[in-house]
């Protein structure tokens, strides 16, 4: 991995738009329709005129750290889906201001599509939420196992693929909590060419078992050690918290991968806004892929 930290932005997606973002809110277009959100990376000044944001269909206003309302100006519409390439997601407003996506994260799907590149291999999906990396790897061809210990994500998971028409694809649905699900796939020798993990900070298993990123990801990635395939293809690995660098979860995936030879890469994940074109940070990410995969010269 070179010094030079990459910064990934969605390009070239008509269904989704950064609009703008300041003082702690982000205003985006999802499809027709515009929202209002908190977050806390837009310490700025917005560059839109307030009639610009006033405008937004729905605002997300917080009550506390951990809650909040929305305030609806327009209802969404009945069926609000957004599409991105072979992908239709069904999107949800939901009382933790998120709404079944995060958009920073399509170029990672676009990545996984040309990994599987339609090779039916065997993919798991770690916390895999509502399921856009699921698809991109099922609608490239391959077989994947997505795990989450959330009920209804899994069910939203399912409404996607079905919206996306790939229901029909050898995906398994599995409610668990990650850890323990790689502990008994290591059990029963099954294992996976390529892992897709996308762990919360802070977060709960299907019974209540406890996550917190910076003690269960090491123990997680060194399970994760005897479910690889003997020649993996790829190994995806994304975090949210501003406590962890991308260099942190490079220097995990290159000693996890170091034996399989390959190459590693990890930077931030940013949107990019249409008024001033301005950066901003939503995640970071390290991701290797197999020598196969690299550029021949």
């Amino acid at each position: 991995m070179t010094n030079t930290i990459p910064i990934l932005t969605p390009d070239d997606w008509k269904d989704y738009e950064l609009i703008d973002s300041g003082d702690g809110k982000k205003l985006e277009r999802f499809a027709d329709y515009t929202l209002n959100r908190p977050d806390p990376r837009a310490m700025w000044k917005p560059h839109a005129d307030t009639n610009v944001w006033d405008a937004a269909d729905a605002a997300y206003v917080r009550v506390n750290e951990t809650s909040g309302n929305w305030v609806i100006r327009r209802p969404p519409p009945p069926l609000w889906h957004i599409r991105h390439d072979q992908l239709t997601l069904v999107l949800k407003p939901t009382a933790f201001k998120h709404v079944g996506v995060f958009p920073e994260q399509a170029p990672n799907w676009r990545w996984i599509t040309e990994r599987v590149a339609g090779k039916p291999i065997n993919v798991l999906n770690l916390f895999a939420y509502t399921g856009a990396a699921t698809l991109a790897a099922a609608g490239a061809g391959a077989r994947v196992t997505h795990v989450d210990a959330s009920k209804p994500s899994l069910s939203w998971a399912k409404e996607n693929a079905e919206a996306s028409h790939l229901s029909d694809r050898p995906i398994r649905w599995i409610l668990d909590d990650a850890y323990k699900f790689v502990l008994r796939e290591a059990r029963r020798g099954v294992t996976y060419d390529g892992i897709i993990m996308d762990p919360p900070r802070f977060g709960r298993g299907a019974k209540g078992e406890i996550w917190k990123l910076e003690d269960d990801l090491p123990k997680l990635l060194s399970a994760c050690t005897h479910i690889l395939s003997p020649k993996p293809s790829f190994f995806l690995l994304n975090a949210y918290t501003a406590d962890v660098s991308s260099i942190a979860l490079s220097r995990l995936l290159d000693d996890l991968m170091k034996r399989s030879g390959g190459m590693t890469e990890a930077g931030e994940l940013a949107l990019k806004d249409s008024t001033a074109g301005k950066l901003l940070p939503n995640g970071i990410f390290a991701r290797w892929q197999a020598d196969t995969y690299l550029p021949t010269t």
